[in-house]
This record gives C-alpha cells, structure tokens and sequence, in this order.
C-alpha cells in the first residue's frame, strides 16, 4: 500500500497519470471519509475511478463505480508461496483452469446468452419498458453489451486473455 496523500490510499501497481489525477480530485471532495482507496485494478472511469473504494461521510453516491458493467475482481490467499507454485513449471494450466472457472471477457468474446442469463435480461428488458424508453435508450447507449455482460466480470478490459502475468 502507498499513501499518495492523507485522502487517497493506493494498492495498484500501475497506476496511469489521468486515473491518479481523477482519484486526487475524488479524494478532495469534503465528503469523503476517511480516504478514496485505489484497487489493484484501478483505472479511469466516467466520473469516478473503476477500481476505488469510495467511503462518505452523510452522502450516498450510486453513480460512483465509473461506469464499468460487471467491474469485478477479488484476490485469494493460497496457502502456496510463490516459490512453491513457480517450482511445479509453467503456470498456463493454472490460468487456464482459472479462465474455465471464472466468467471472464463476456462482453467482448461472449457470442451467446445462457437460458439463465436470457431470462433475466427479458425481465430488465420489460422493466426498462415500464419506466420508459428514455430508461432503456440511456442503458444501451452507455453500455451497448450489457446483456452480454449479465453475470460476468464485464468485457475483461483488467486481465484480457491474450495478456499474461
């Protein structure tokens, strides 16, 4: 973790110029409390950073998560070190395994919907249409695959398949 100031916290190793600048303004507003807390995954949203932790004090912000459907991510504690898991050779069938098991990149590589995932965006669908098309325009318009994106971690932009680690 890296103080970047007494209001914002940082855990990402890679951290571009415009998304620091987008957190700094954040972290200056008199709402937040104690501090904006950048994620491993940060990177520059609409309005706010994807990947902060957004803690205030009497406000409540909905919009706040910057506009990425789906955005997801969680680190586990094996009991391997990372010695032990680099001694058993290449670590491709360890992401592959990962891969199968973890609804990844559906926005972008995603081709069909799940008969789960297909009733449940009839159901959005039919609710957008009670409250109006100004509703369902805004949704399709901001995020164009979001029924793709239903259930997943979103279009994968953070660990994208083609990249390694």
């Amino acid at each position: 973790m890296e103080r970047l100031s007494d209001k914002l916290l940082n855990w990402a190793s890679i951290l571009d110029d415009e998304t620091l600048r987008q957190a700094e303004r954040t972290a200056s507003l008199d709402i937040v409390d104690p501090h904006v807390a950048l994620m491993p995954d940060a990177h520059l949203g609409k309005g706010a950073t994807v990947g902060s932790v957004l803690p205030t004090r009497a406000a409540i912000i909905p919009a706040a998560v910057g506009v990425d459907i789906g955005c997801g991510m969680i680190a586990v504690r094996t009991p391997w070190s990372v010695d032990e898991v680099r001694s058993r050779g290449s670590l491709a069938p360890l992401r592959g395994d990962i891969e199968r098991n973890v609804p990844l990149s559906a926005g972008k590589y995603n081709k069909k919907l799940t008969e789960t995932a297909r009733k449940r965006v009839q159901e959005l669908e039919a609710k957008a249409d009670e409250l109006g098309e100004r509703v369902l325009h805004s949704v399709t318009t901001t995020a164009p695959n979001w029924a793709m994106q239903l259930g997943s971690l979103g279009s994968g932009n953070h660990f994208p398949p083609a990249r390694t680690h």
